[in-house]
């Protein structure tokens, strides 16, 4: 037992913590880096947006002063292109939770393999992770677009398979890699202790997984994996390389409409904005997860 009030001992060596929390090891290699700089860190707050809506504001005159008085209002544009932008970014938001309802579904059961007993099952599933996890998204993205079928037959009925379904699929690869690293880590994360007391209570391995281990890591893994999903959304534009009909994709086609160049920042600075209102929620609500769960030394 450590000393109550002693110096806590370095972490890459011995430890009287047989784990650290996730959240706690990221924030301690925060503060690691941040003694290095010498200053704190950037963190996405309430400023970021802000300055994306001043900066919105500002390319708007900018583009108005550039297109002159004859034309509409490039704020008038925007208003008026709204319901096609929205909607572009309401399939964005659909693609990122489907591809991550799925990647965590799948992702969950390769991270338990990567734990298993036999020798053949955690080997291939730790290639499997690292492959999908090291592989660029947009490889990915384009082999599930261009070797997956357009159409599936089903009990004599021709079933389209559509574009923007192909992408979702292509995204999750990657989340199930990463998704089931969360898992491996949270589970080895468990105070060894926990797995000698259910096995003294005659718990099999499956009970110990599911009735004593993994609630324990629900609380772990929740950080990064809402940190997964916030780098999802933003990572759906990618669909937009292959046609999909998502945010990015309708502002190119109300570029393309209007005909206007001097639209090009202002659009774009719109589409980022709405990135950010989505995904500041998520990232603030992370931080307060690491804050809450981090272990106290």
């Amino acid at each position: 037992m450590s000393r109550r009030g002693g110096p806590p001992r370095d972490l890459a060596g011995e430890t009287d913590l047989p784990v650290l929390l996730p959240a706690a090891a990221a924030l301690q290699h925060r503060a690691r880096r941040e003694r290095e700089l010498g200053a704190a860190l950037p963190r996405l707050t309430w400023r970021h947006g802000l300055v994306l809506l001043l900066g919105l504001l500002v390319s708007a005159g900018l583009a108005q002063a550039q297109a002159g008085a004859a034309k509409e209002p490039v704020l008038e544009v925007i208003v008026r292109w709204l319901p096609v932008l929205l909607e572009g970014f309401l399939f964005n938001i659909v693609i990122s939770v489907l591809a991550m309802a799925f990647g965590t579904l799948v992702g969950t059961w390769l991270g338990l393999m990567q734990i298993s007993l036999l020798l053949p099952v955690r080997a291939g599933s730790w290639v499997v992770t690292q492959f999908f996890r090291n592989a660029p998204w947009l490889v990915l993205l384009f082999y599930c677009m261009f070797l997956l079928p357009f159409e599936l037959r089903i009990l004599g009925l021709t079933v389209p398979f559509p574009d923007w379904l192909k992408a979702t699929i292509g995204l999750s690869l990657p989340v199930v890699a990463n998704v089931s690293e969360i898992v491996r880590g949270a589970v080895n994360s468990i105070p060894s202790g926990q797995w000698e007391a259910s096995e003294s209570l005659a718990f099999n391995r499956r009970q110990v997984l599911w009735m004593i281990i993994l609630p324990q890591c629900v609380k772990r893994m929740l950080p990064p994996w809402m940190n997964l999903y916030a780098i999802l959304t933003m990572a759906t534009v990618l669909a937009s390389v292959v046609g999909v009909s998502e945010m990015m994709t309708q502002a190119g086609r109300v570029l393309a409409a209007e005909n206007r160049p001097e639209l090009l920042i202002p659009i774009y600075s719109f589409v980022l904005l709405c990135f950010f209102l989505y995904c500041y929620p998520i990232a603030r609500w992370t931080v307060a997860l690491e804050r809450r769960f981090q272990v106290r030394l």
